[in-house]
């Protein structure tokens, strides 16, 4: 199946936002750090779910992570059906004291979503009316990992 340089390109670069870089070894990444664990997964995997209950300027970093998941969830369903889902952001965020259950509950659905999202952008042959949805998910995440990474260098 061949599919769009800009898609392919897309893809590495919502692998490298939630892995981290393809290769740490090879000195490459895009935009974030080179070593191993750097996106999204490798930092939140570090975080205890006490760590992660910490209010910081306002929110958690189990609010940041489930907003994440919840974004990625609306641009699944936008992928799956063309239709966008009733979204309620602020609902997103109310996330405040995680059990440690909850902690790796949020971290899996976070997970589940990104996979299903590599899974639509793989359906994407080409450039065409997802290709907003699936950037913005990716600007979306890089936000938040900045933002999550700054929120840890407080803890």
């Amino acid at each position: 199946m061949s599919h769009h340089p800009m898609v392919m390109s897309a893809k590495r670069m919502i692998q490298e936002v939630f892995e981290g870089p393809a290769d740490p070894h090879d000195g490459g990444s895009y935009f974030v750090n080179s070593e191993p664990d750097s996106g999204i997964f490798g930092l939140l995997e570090t975080m205890s779910a006490e760590k992660a209950s910490l209010t910081i300027n306002g929110t958690t970093l189990a609010a940041h992570a489930d907003h994440v998941r919840y974004y990625v969830w609306g641009t699944n369903e936008i992928l799956n059906s063309n239709e966008n889902p009733e979204m309620n952001w602020e609902e997103s965020w109310k996330i405040e004291h995680v059990s440690d259950d909850q902690w790796k509950r949020i971290q899996q659905e976070l997970r589940t979503e990104y996979e299903k999202l590599l899974e639509g952008v793989d359906r994407m042959k080409s450039i065409d009316i997802h290709t907003n949805e699936v950037l913005g998910s990716l600007a979306h995440t890089a936000y938040h990992l900045g933002a999550m990474k700054q929120m840890v260098k407080m803890l």
